[in-house]
């Protein structure tokens, strides 16, 4: 599964065309060459690092899954990872797409470790900046790199909305504490996968950024700038959200043990009425005479005694707010 185009000048000339015709239009002044292939092994990938000189470290990298993103520097090229991302929010799981790049001068190859990874959103971002296609490799790798970025972005907006959501719960009398404490660990799971693609990321953009890698267009730093603001702001937000989840999940457990103490307070005090009531006749249950024995005035005394402690004992406990 390999897709192609060719830029010439700025300007999209050809597209789908064989693999092997590269090595003939990389060698043509002003041509700028996107190949992306999904799921390669060391074979497929063969001829064309023959072909641009690519490092034997890079090409085992990017056959390779779950590695870390970073920016690699080798003689002939760059070698990029990065990780698209979405967020599932029924369960609250993120999936995370891993991506390859080899940037050379002027050719740019995409390795996609799955099909998932929608390399159609990036080709849209292209297609619609099309007057910084003059600007070659800087102009397809920003586009890429800016895809990524952004839907690191949108994760963690939604992730703040769920959250937002969690707090409104907490606090709800008729809430599950189970249900509340489960969406937090998913939340939280999601959070520090979310963190680990992201902040690397940092890293790489700024790294793009210096002006002694002579393989970038000055006139696309702004661009690149702007995708390394997104990331940062990407970065502190997913920080402050993860200490917000975790302030969520300690609140839950400190509203829990309130409840467990106004319960508490409460059979207590309720014990304590019933216990009047059962004192009383138990101790006129004795099998010996007692005042009022034999008489229907006992009775009264001892109902009216059951009455007015229980009804003493309620109000007490009802002004301190016991029950």
């Amino acid at each position: 599964m390999t897709r192609t185009r060719l830029y010439r000048s700025g300007v999209l000339e050809l597209e789908n065309f064989p693999v092997q015709d590269i090595s003939d239009y990389i060698r043509q002044p002003g041509v700028t060459v996107w190949l992306d292939m999904c799921a390669p092994d060391a074979a497929g990938l063969a001829a064309i690092s023959e072909e641009l000189d690519l490092h034997r470290l890079a090409v085992e990298d990017a056959v390779q899954e779950r590695q870390r993103p970073k920016l690699d520097r080798y003689d002939s090229h760059l070698f990029v990872t990065a990780y698209a991302v979405a967020l599932d929010v029924a369960t609250g799981e993120l999936a995370t797409f891993e991506v390859a790049a080899f940037v050379t001068h002027n050719a740019l190859v995409t390795v996609r470790k799955s099909d998932q990874f929608d390399i159609d959103g990036v080709v849209a971002r292209w297609d619609a900046s099309t007057d910084l296609a003059k600007h070659g490799v800087s102009f397809l790798l920003h586009g890429l790199l800016d895809y990524v970025v952004d839907g690191h972005f949108a994760a963690v907006q939604t992730l703040d909305d769920e959250i937002e959501t969690l707090e409104d719960r907490l606090f709800d009398d008729k809430r599950s504490d189970w249900s509340v404490q489960r969406r937090s660990f998913e939340l939280r799971k999601s959070l520090v996968q979310l963190r680990r693609v992201v902040l690397p990321m940092r890293e790489v953009v700024n790294s793009l950024m210096r002006r002694d890698l002579h393989t970038f267009d000055e006139a696309m730093t702004p661009y690149y700038q702007d995708v390394y603001d997104h990331i940062l702001r990407a970065t502190e937000w997913t920080e402050s959200l993860r200490d917000l989840v975790t302030a969520i999940l300690e609140t839950n457990l400190t509203i829990q043990g309130n409840r467990l103490n106004v319960i508490t307070k409460q059979v207590t005090s309720w014990a304590a009425i019933i216990a009047v009531p059962t004192a009383i006749t138990g101790f006129y249950g004795q099998n010996v005479p007692y005042p009022g024995f034999g008489h229907a005035s006992g009775f009264y005394v001892s109902t009216i005694i059951i009455v007015v402690l229980s009804v003493g004992l309620y109000v007490l406990f009802r002004n301190r707010d016991w029950i």
